[in-house]
């Protein structure tokens, strides 16, 4: 279990090229081999080698610095000058002058680092203000008023696709940034165990149904050291999402969603004012709308640009300008969008990624943007899993491929031309010294009438005459999709561990979840739990109709909103006698204890679905506990925060049911680090204990 956990992501994986990207402006990729970097000329594949770490620790030396052990994450600028970072430095080296030039420096114990990607400038967060470096002069955007007020980080949880609370201007010249009034919101006490006696810090938490935070966005001037706000509006009760520049400078575009999540409006305002201009377009839903991109736009326009939407079913791509006009929908069809991989130089074609309508396969597309074509792919396609970039020119790209059988084979594809691939790297298997199971795919029909996507992974030295115990891991909820046609079809080394240990290991990707379009993802909405119950158990019905499976011996485990299915498929009248025994790490117990942003999308507030709320409550179920349960939480928890278990235990001992309960002191929503291997221990050692 401790190389499955210690080694799974790095050494027992499929190996990869590391720092892969194109350069801007010419047809050579780069990828680093070591210490080394090797350079690649798309038109002939002919390849260099640059030691490029040596020549960098040269001019380190010579300026009095010390040298850097690994190559840095490296960014090309063009093709002779490249930037990176070290703790509190940019630099810059040129290849052809042989040059290292420090560009800005800031604190080490500065977080939030946003480095503009063609000044160089840093801007980041001290606390809770917001500071700039330019050329290492540090300027005071915004510092914290009061306990609660919080300048330049992200807001509404990280949710609709938010991960981060500064937006540079095309030019550098701006600074947009968030600010968060939280003084509003609940504190919530984060236990620190070493202080004697103990002290809590404080975290501020805003239930569903609560008081929420309160964002505006500022905008910081760098000429004039000036700062002001745009001018949203109200009400404070409000998401202020997907920020977006003109390429000019003159306007921002801010996705404005309601707090009940089902009007979304694209807001155009002006930069050197902060004033409302107008709304290009709304969006409104009966259940939930959720833009997670920002505006993507045109090379060479000011006016043009992509958004993305699920408003016909699935995420496609939509051409508009800033007068509101749709000018074309450039994807359609019932394959969401996945990924959106940028444009070509000249502003002609967009490239993208989608799932395919199993939701397995990942394929990449190139469509004209003006012109009322199909799109055409980007390479074979075969099923798998294709990650592909793009070079400036939009004339070359690089598929970075993974299918169940295939670790990773990166290849290099003319999109101008009609010739075959042209193949870069193959990985080894790294696992031919390990024996593993047979995993299988299988498909399954909701009671919703959708095909439900399944793993099965047997044990080594599968024999279909013997019984075996049976171990279900389940997550089931949105933004997640467990199953895909990449390596292992996306199973993690330990459950290949377990199923070393005699136990199938079994998975099922129910509504809900992800990637699937809005109608199988919305299927959830005011009832969490009631689709992902059923479908799980339509698995359930599945695994018990194998012969090779023994129907006595079912167990189940999940994490975050897989804990909460865990326990609903442990204790819901519904699921009665299905699983012997469970996990349940993290679990949300109670929505209502759970955060505004994602439980109002899914349930509204507490308020207006009493009902829904009441029915997804596991505290009303504890009596239909009859098997085994272990629940696992991190006492440092500020997502699903530790409440919903402690309640959840004493409700236990009030009603005399037995119940295990395990806890990772100072651990936040998952266990981490060596840590994570005793917590994979005792998940192996439960359910040997309780199934085999």
């Amino acid at each position: 279990m401790a190389d499955a956990i210690l080694r799974g992501r790095t050494t027992l994986a499929p190996p990869s090229l590391r720092q892969l990207q194109w350069i801007p402006g010419s047809e050579q990729f780069t990828y680093a081999v070591g210490d080394q970097l090797v350079r690649v000329r798309a038109t002939d594949t002919k390849a260099d080698t640059l030691d490029i770490l040596a020549r960098i620790n040269a001019e380190r030396t010579r300026q009095g610095d010390e040298a850097l052990k690994t190559l840095p994450n490296l960014n090309w600028l063009s093709e002779q000058r490249c930037w990176f970072q070290t703790p509190g430095n940019v630099f810059t080296y040129d290849l052809s002058e042989g040059k290292l030039s420090r560009q800005t420096w800031f604190p080490e114990a500065a977080e939030n680092i946003d480095v503009h990607p063609k000044t160089l400038w840093a801007a980041y967060t001290r606390d809770n203000g917001l500071w700039l470096s330019i050329g290492g002069k540090e300027l005071g955007v915004a510092q914290s008023e009061e306990d609660g007020i919080v300048y330049g980080k992200s807001v509404h949880r990280d949710e609709f696709g938010i991960h981060k609370g500064t937006f540079w201007s095309t030019s550098g010249r701006y600074l947009a940034f968030y600010r968060m009034d939280e003084r509003p919101v609940t504190r919530y006490p984060i236990y620190v165990l070493d202080s004697m006696p103990a002290q809590a810090r404080y975290i501020r938490y805003p239930y569903a149904g609560a008081a929420s935070h309160h964002v505006t966005v500022g905008i910081y001037d760098t000429q004039s050291g000036q700062k002001w706000y745009l001018k949203t509006g109200e009400p404070a009760e409000q998401y202020l999402t997907n920020i977006a520049w003109t390429p000019d400078d003159r306007y921002l575009l801010i996705a404005v969603v309601n707090r009940g999540q089902d009007r979304m409006w694209l807001n155009l305002y002006e930069a050197a004012t902060g004033n409302f201009i107008r709304t290009l377009f709304e969006e409104s839903h009966d259940k939930w709308v959720e833009p997670e991109n920002p505006a993507q736009f045109v090379p060479g326009s000011n006016t043009d640009f992509i958004w993305q939407s699920e408003r016909d079913g699935y995420n496609h791509l939509y051409l508009y300008n800033l007068s509101g006009k749709l000018l074309r929908q450039v994807s359609s069809g019932p394959m969401p969008v996945t990924r959106f991989l940028g444009f070509s130089a000249d502003g002609k074609r967009c490239f993208y990624q989608t799932a395919d309508e199993s939701g397995l396969n990942r394929y990449n597309w190139a469509a004209d943007l003006y012109a009322s074509t199909k799109p055409t792919p980007i390479g074979p396609n075969e099923p798998g899993t294709h990650q592909v970039s793009v070079s400036t020119s939009g004339d070359w790209a690089l598929d970075v491929f993974s299918s169940a059988q295939t670790p990773r084979t990166v290849r290099l594809l003319s999109l101008k031309k009609s010739q075959p691939p042209s193949t870069v790297y193959e990985a080894p298997n790294p696992l031919t010294d390990y024996t593993l199971g047979q995993t299988r795919l299988v498909n399954l029909t909701s009671p919703g009438g959708f095909t439900l996507n399944g793993r099965l992974i047997l044990p080594t030295g599968f024999d279909s005459l013997k019984r075996y115990p049976t171990i279900v891991y389940v997550y089931n909820g949105p933004h997640v999709q467990l199953i895909t046609n990449t390596w292992l079809y996306g199973a993690d080394l330990w459950m290949h561990r377990l199923a070393q240990e005699g136990f199938i290991v079994f998975t099922l990707d129910g509504r809900g979840s992800a990637h699937r379009g809005y109608a199988f993802e919305s299927a959830i909405f005011r009832r969490l739990g009631d689709a992902e119950v059923e479908d799980q158990l339509t698995g359930a019905r599945y695994l018990k109709s194998l012969p090779y499976v023994d129907t006595t011996r079912i167990g189940v485990y999940g994490w975050s909103y897989g804990g909460f299915m865990a326990t609903s498929l442990m204790t819901r009248p519904e699921a009665a006698g299905t699983f012997r025994c469970g996990i349940a790490g993290g679990p949300v117990i109670d929505w209502r204890m759970y955060e505004i942003m994602y439980t109002e999308r899914y349930m509204d507030t507490p308020q207006e679905n009493p009902e829904g709320y009441e029915r997804s409550s596991l505290l009303n179920y504890i009596e239909n506990l009859k098997g085994r349960l272990l629940i696992i939480h991190g006492s440092s928890d500020d997502i699903v925060l530790l409440q919903h278990t402690l309640r959840y235990v004493r409700e236990c001992v009030r009603k005399n049911k037995p119940i295990d309960f395990f806890v990772y002191p100072e651990h936040g929503h998952n266990v981490l680090g060596r840590d994570r291997v005793h917590l994979f221990e005792k998940i192996e050692r439960f359910f040997v204990e309780n199934l085999r």
